[in-house]
């Protein structure tokens, strides 16, 4: 997934349209670009503006799922440079998506163990407040 690099005639968008698409912030986008987590570098119009395309907004929507499930930051910018340096390399890029898979697994476990505790107490209020029963000691 290499960015864009037909430069001026793809369709480019600014900081502030890329951040209403994302979802990102205005800083978080230039934050993404100091922290190394773009595939590419960021193209910049006549006046110096940054000018994104649309790898780069789909390379941005991959960083937020990743970012959003936990990867750390270290993880996504070895992504990106596995990514931007092209084929070669997937063996690397698997094993790194293998690790996180399996920490986005293991999340999903606790918390679904955290929800089924939860589920548990929801209906042994309903029951009580159904009941019009007093708060028994183990209900808390």
């Amino acid at each position: 997934m290499a960015g864009n690099t037909s430069g001026e005639n793809s369709e480019t968008m600014g900081i502030g349209e890329v951040a209403r698409r994302t979802g990102l912030s205005v800083h978080a986008l230039r934050f993404y670009e100091r922290e190394g987590l773009l595939v590419e570098t960021v193209r910049r119009g006549p006046d110096g503006r940054r000018r994104y395309g649309a790898d780069d907004l789909e390379w941005l929507e991959v960083c937020i799922k990743l970012r959003s499930s936990g990867m750390p930051l270290r993880a996504i910018r070895r992504y990106a440079e596995l990514v931007g340096e092209g084929p070669g390399n997937e063996d690397e890029r698997l094993a790194l998506l293998l690790r996180h898979r399996d920490d986005v697994a293991a999340q999903i476990g606790a918390l679904t163990s955290c929800l089924d505790m939860i589920s548990t107490k929801v209906e042994i209020y309903q029951a009580s407040v159904t009941d019009h029963s007093s708060d028994p000691i183990w209900a808390r």
